[in-house]
Parts: structure tokens; C-alpha cells; sequence
């Protein structure tokens, strides 16, 4: 094997053990290697209390005038009720008509499968809340999410109907504020009405505020090698996609505590669309507040471990016996890309699928359409696979044809090493020399494996972020192909097959390169443990079609050769 194509192995190895560290650095909170600095300029205006909109006479205003922690407020016996679908069940908390559980029917539990998955909830004992709250601001007393609410008496469950609606109202301080949730057959998406109408005497300007509440924990079964994003993401027209960090909340909590003014937010603070969301892997809530109406939006620190993001929205001045309508949606649910594009733009970026965004995307697009035909994501991973063989063929078998020329001329190259032993640089060019006069690409046989990795970085974002992979199984032992093999076999296999492509090379001519050679699958198949099965399965697929092209290529082109010997 020549040296360059031994150095670009290595830089092949070196990478691989980067992408590796980077995600256990992405795992215990630290910044992604691979994600820019935020520029200086990016940063959003400083805001300051007295630029939001106006609150109550003894309260901040703005975000700052939101509710906080509860409070021991006047007595009032709240009640859960829950809401049925096809595809979740929904409690609804008649104190504030808060959403406090979500559970997702069609959904097993990451680390309890015996259990669904759910998205809000609040539990004492782990310390988890996940909350969608909405309320007004504006002037005291006004309803909030501390408001007792009274729910007005219907179905709670589909049964034979394709909707259902929760009715809640709460009047307070000349103001009557209706919630009205619409749950949909069908659909993830949770139509959220507010009719505010002024029941008192005098003008009143109230404010509408939404917000998504979580706790700043590690989300359950999060380890070094299958680390996943969870956390506030929003989406504006103007400034796109922005993810945030709870940690980054705390420490501007902490920041505006010391100096007594609001902290500096790094994302935009107002926008007339957009969503807002917590994300998390596999999964998404995201708020999508009524379009074309001017927003604040803002985050902050609730109460310890508890952070929020959300909007305000001006609703006007209404006069006495005015009401004024607000419609916006709560989506909450898996991360399906079909999905997520129908409820509102810019919502498919939730499914994150790192810096090679721009090759997973079609990487995706290409599996979901085998997988319509095949109905299996095993399946429809080695139909992939057999393509991507199909479509890098030509350089794939130049690359071959490069790699058993060296390996023809290997004698005279070990000739070359022992006479120019002492002289490092006369060896090089005797070997190029070589190269040229037998018409060797010293690189052909490394441009296969080169090309091929961004392919393979693309798909381990795939299969780590798409939901529609998570949970499905394979053949037999392989019952999630998001997971790691849980008997090592694909690994296993892929250090067999990686030690038959080893023979199948030029052999180096250093014996401690050697062995080197031959120790690579048995460390790359130890870091397959932790991938996704589906990962190692097309590497082992791949691997498995190139020794078979490989030894057909060799085969064929050395038979000449030993005739003209």
C-alpha cells in the first residue's frame, strides 16, 4: 500500500475519532466542534423592561410581568381533564387551562417500552416539567395561567367524530378570557382559540402571552455516544432557524440579577411570524401564535431549573362589550418531516440533522421513497446502499483497478525502499517515478473511501434524527434500527468484512503499518457498538459489495498481467 493512501487512511481514522469526540463533548453540555462561533453582530438589542409592553401598575412589564412559580393564591379546586384521540391523551388543568400531560399514543417510551411516550408532564420526583401555558397581561387581575378557569360541559373523547373541543372560561378584572382547544383525528396540531371580551365599563388594553415551560434536565437514556439535543428552538422569517440552551438561560438570569437590568438575548426578540418550541430528540411542541401580528418574543428563567420561551402579542385597546379572537396552533409530536412541513414554514428544521444538513436531506428524501415501495427500514437501508454502490461505481472501480496495479508492483516498490532506505527523498521520487511509468494514480485507491464518508457522516445524522426510524426493526434480533445492536453481530460482521478488504490491499511495506492495518476494524467495529444498528448495517452491506467488486476487479486485471509474465 503506498503512503499516500496509508496517510489518507489515517485522516479517514482521525475523523472518524473527532466525530466521536465531538458528540461525547455535545453529550455533556459543551459546544459542538463543529458549530460556528455566533457572530457579535447576531445579537439581538438589549431588552429592556421599558420598551415592552406595559403590564400592571405594580408589576414589570413585558416577559418579567408573565406569572412565575405558582402562587398561594385564592382557594380554588382545580380539576384535570382529559382529552382523548387517535393519537394522544391530552390533561388539561381547569387552574390557568394549562396543558400539564401529553401523552403520544401511537409512541413507546425511549427507555420504557412498556410504557407511551409523553411530552408534557410535570413529576416531583424526577424533577421533570414540560408545560404549554397561556394567559393574559396587560392590567391586574387579569386571567392567566393562575386563574381558575370553568370548563363548559361536552365530549371528551373522538368516538365517532373527527373533532373534539375544550371549552374553558375565566373572567376577572372586567375581562372574560375563553379558551377553546379543537383536537383533530388525525393530526398532532392543537387548534388554540382566545376570545378576550370586555365585560367591564372602561377601555382595556390586554396583552396575550404564550409560553412553553421545561425543566433544564438531561432528557432520560441521553449517553456519550447517543447524545441528543433538548431545549428552545424559534424560527422567525427574517433570522430562520435558532436553537438556544437552558444553560445559556441561567447564566443570563444570573447576569441580570447582578446588574438589575433584563439580559441580552441572543435571538430575535420581535417578528410578526414564526414559531416557537421546546425540542427534543425524536420529538417537538412548538407554538405557532396567530400570523401577521406584531409579537414579542422572550425567554427566561421561571423559577429554579425552569425556563420558558414565548410570545407576547398586543391584542389592542378593547372597548367595554368588545371581544377580540386570537388563533393560534400547538403541535406536538414526532418529528416527521411530512408532518412538520404542513403545519407552518420553517417547522422541518426541528429534525436536525447536523453540518451535513444539506446531503442527509436527500439522503432521507431517497430512503423514504425506497421504503414506500419496501415497508422495511432494514430493507430499505441495503436498497440504499446497493444504489449508492451503483451510482460511485465508476470511481469505486477505477479506485480497484488503482489499488491492483499497486499491488502488481509491490516488488518493485519494496526493491525501491531497499536501495533508497537511507535517503527518504530519492525513495519518494524513485516511486513516483514508478507510479508514472506504470500509469499508478497514487490516490485511486483512496478516493472511493474519501467520497463515501460524507455520505456515511449524512446517513448517521438520518438515522440518529428521524423518528420514522425509531422503533423498527430489521430481522430478528433487530428490533429498532435507531439503537445499537443489542448482540454485536453487525459490528462483528463489519470487522470480518473489514478484515477481508485489509487482505484484499496492497500489503504496507512497514510491519509495524502492518499490524496497524489489521488492528483499524477491530477499533472501528468497538465504536460500532454504540451506533445505530442501521448505520452498521449499511457499512457491513457496503463492506460486503465492495470485497466482492474488489476481488472480481483484482481478478480480472491481474489475469492478463501474469500472462504477459
Amino acid at each position: 500500500m503506498d503512503i499516500n493512501k496509508r496517510t489518507i487512511l489515517w485522516i479517514v481514522f482521525a475523523v472518524s475519532l473527532v466525530v466521536l469526540w465531538n458528540n461525547w463533548m455535545v453529550s455533556t453540555g459543551k459546544p459542538s466542534m463543529f458549530a460556528p462561533a455566533p457572530a457579535q453582530t447576531a445579537k439581538a438589542p438589549e431588552a429592556k423592561k421599558s420598551e415592552l409592553p406595559a403590564a400592571s401598575a405594580t408589576a414589570a412589564a413585558g416577559a418579567a410581568a408573565l406569572p412565575g412559580a405558582p402562587a398561594a393564591a385564592e382557594p380554588f379546586k382545580s380539576e384535570r381533564i382529559t382529552v382523548t384521540t387517535d393519537l394522544f391523551r391530552v390533561d388539561v388543568d381547569t387552574l390557568g387551562g394549562t396543558i400539564k400531560r401529553l401523552e403520544l399514543l401511537k409512541f413507546k417510551d425511549g427507555v420504557d417500552a412498556t410504557k407511551n411516550q409523553v411530552l408534557f408532564d410535570v413529576d416531583a420526583g424526577t424533577g421533570k416539567t414540560y408545560l404549554a401555558q397561556t394567559g393574559l397581561i396587560g392590567a391586574a387581575g387579569l386571567p392567566n395561567h393562575q386563574t381558575g378557569f370553568v370548563a363548559k360541559p361536552g365530549p371528551r373523547m373522538l368516538n365517532d367524530a373527527n373533532q373534539v373541543q375544550l371549552v374553558l372560561e375565566a373572567e376577572s378584572a372586567g375581562v372574560k378570557l375563553t379558551k377553546t382547544f379543537t383536537f383533530k383525528r388525525g393530526d398532532y396540531t392543537i387548534d388554540v382559540r382566545h376570545d378576550i371580551s370586555n365585560v367591564g365599563t372602561a377601555p382595556v388594553k390586554p396583552e396575550l402571552y404564550l409560553q412553553l415551560v421545561h425543566d433544564g434536565n438531561k432528557p432520560a437514556g441521553d449517553s456519550y455516544f447517543n447524545s441528543s439535543y433538548t431545549g428552545p428552538t424559534l424560527y422567525t422569517a427574517e433570522d430562520h432557524y435558532k436553537k438556544l440552551k437552558f444553560e445559556t438561560l441561567e447564566k443570563e438570569a444570573v447576569e441580570a440579577a447582578k446588574t438589575g437590568k433584563d439580559a441580552v438575548q441572543d435571538h430575535p426578540t420581535k417578528a410578526d411570524n414564526g414559531w416557537f418550541a421546546i425540542s427534543q430528540h425524536f420529538f417537538v411542541s412548538a407554538f405557532v401564535p396567530q400570523d401577521k401580528l406584531a409579537r414579542t418574543i422572550f425567554t427566561k428563567k421561571v423559577t429554579t431549573n425552569q425556563y420558558a420561551i414565548g410570545t407576547i402579542q398586543q391584542l389592542g385597546t378593547l372597548a367595554p362589550g368588545a371581544t377580540v379572537t386570537n388563533e393560534a396552533k400547538l403541535y406536538s409530536g414526532p418529528q416527521e418531516s411530512k408532518l412538520l412541513e404542513k403545519v407552518t414554514p420553517g417547522l422541518d428544521l426541528v429534525k436536525d440533522y447536523g453540518w451535513l444538513t444539506i446531503i442527509a436531506k436527500p439522503i432521507f428524501w431517497v430512503m423514504d421513497h425506497i421504503h414506500q415501495v419496501l415497508g422495511n427500514w432494514g430493507w430499505t437501508i441495503i436498497a440504499f446502499t446497493i444504489l449508492i454502490k451503483l451510482a460511485f461505481f465508476p470511481l469505486s472501480a477505477a479506485g480497484y483497478r488503482s489499488m491492483a496495479k499497486v499491488k502488481l508492483v509491490t516488488p518493485k516498490m519494496q526493491a525501491i525502499r531497499e536501495r533508497y532506505k537511507g535517503d527518504p527523498a530519492k525513495m519518494n521520487q524513485a516511486t513516483m517515478e514508478l507510479y508514472k511509468t506504470e500509469k499508478i494514480n497514487p490516490l485511486g485507491g483512496c478516493l472511493p473511501i474519501l467520497v463515501q464518508m460524507p455520505v456515511f457522516i449524512a446517513l448517521y445524522w438520518v438515522l440518529q434524527a428521524s423518528v420514522e426510524i425509531r422503533g423498527a426493526p430489521w430481522i430478528g434480533w433487530i428490533t429498532n434500527l435507531a439503537a445499537p445492536d443489542p448482540w454485536y453481530i453487525l459490528p462483528v460482521l463489519y470487522a470480518i468484512s473489514m478484515y477481508i478488504t485489509t487482505k484484499l490491499n496492497p500489503a504496507p511495506a512497514d510491519p509495524m503499518q502492518a499490524k496497524m492495518m489489521l488492528f483499524m476494524p477491530l477499533a472501528f467495529s468497538v465504536m460500532f457498538f454504540f451506533f445505530p444498528s442501521g448505520l452498521v448495517l449499511y457499512w457491513v452491506v457496503n463492506n460486503v459489495l465492495s470485497i466482492g467488486q474488489q476481488y472480481v476487479i483484482s481478478k480480472k486485471f491481474a489475469a492478463p498481467e501474469a500472462a504477459k509474465s
